[in-house]
């Protein structure tokens, strides 16, 4: 079995496993496989989150990391049923993050009440697994609306995490999301996700524009 941190060190290794993610194979794709098989053989609800659950939505991005939600007791009993099993501490000491044994692609958990961004308390919130999920392909995924306001809850309070505001700018774009989506977001974030629309539908018009109407 290829070992996937490996496979990073490799600038043609990692495209060739790009495409192969892009394809639904390879090792991220495996490893997120094996890892929703294991959790609801075990009754742990989960829902991913994070880039695996934007190309679940339909804006195809690599990723080197699978992020997934769980309840506190969810994580409890991952710790105590598949640490161990197939899943090892990404380091001495780790409690939420850990490896996949065999191919050693990264595993990070997020439980519900935790904060996005900045991790300080405000309006939008880790919720539960089971209130905010859909199936797509198999995978219980984070629905796009809460996936939008997580996202941008963290790229609006932590400046280091401005990339969440790109991706919804992405899933904006790819998903031709209107201004009347913004209506299913909390009310917190609706703002930023207008003015995110707004810029993403300027600078279309202005790339449309002929030369002389841009001078």
């Amino acid at each position: 079995m290829p070992d996937f941190q490996q496979v990073l060190q490799n600038p043609t290794a990692t495209f060739e496993e790009g495409l192969r993610f892009f394809n639904g194979s390879g090792l991220v794709n495996q490893t997120l496989k094996q890892l929703a098989r294991d959790l609801e053989e075990r009754g742990i609800d989960y829902a991913v989150i994070g880039a695996i659950a934007l190309n679940q939505h339909g804006y195809k991005r690599f990723t080197s990391d699978i992020d997934v939600l769980l309840t506190k007791n969810g994580l409890q009993k991952f710790q105590n049923e598949l640490v161990g099993r197939g899943y090892r501490p990404a380091f001495p000491g780790a409690t939420r993050k850990f490896r996949a044994t065999s191919e050693n692609v990264p595993i990070e958990i997020i439980t519900s009440g935790e904060f996005p961004g900045d991790g300080k308390p405000k309006a939008v919130v880790f919720p539960d697994p089971t209130e905010v999920r859909v199936e797509i392909d198999g995978i219980q995924t984070v629905a796009l609306e809460t996936l939008v306001e997580l996202k941008l809850a963290s790229g609006s309070s932590d400046l280091g995490r401005l990339k969440d505001l790109a991706d919804v700018q992405e899933l904006i774009r790819v998903l031709n999301l209107e201004a009347a989506f913004s209506d299913r977001l909390n009310a917190s974030v609706r703002a930023v996700y207008l003015q995110l629309r707004d810029a993403l539908e300027n600078s279309r018009q202005n790339s449309e524009a002929p030369d002389a109407e841009r001078e």
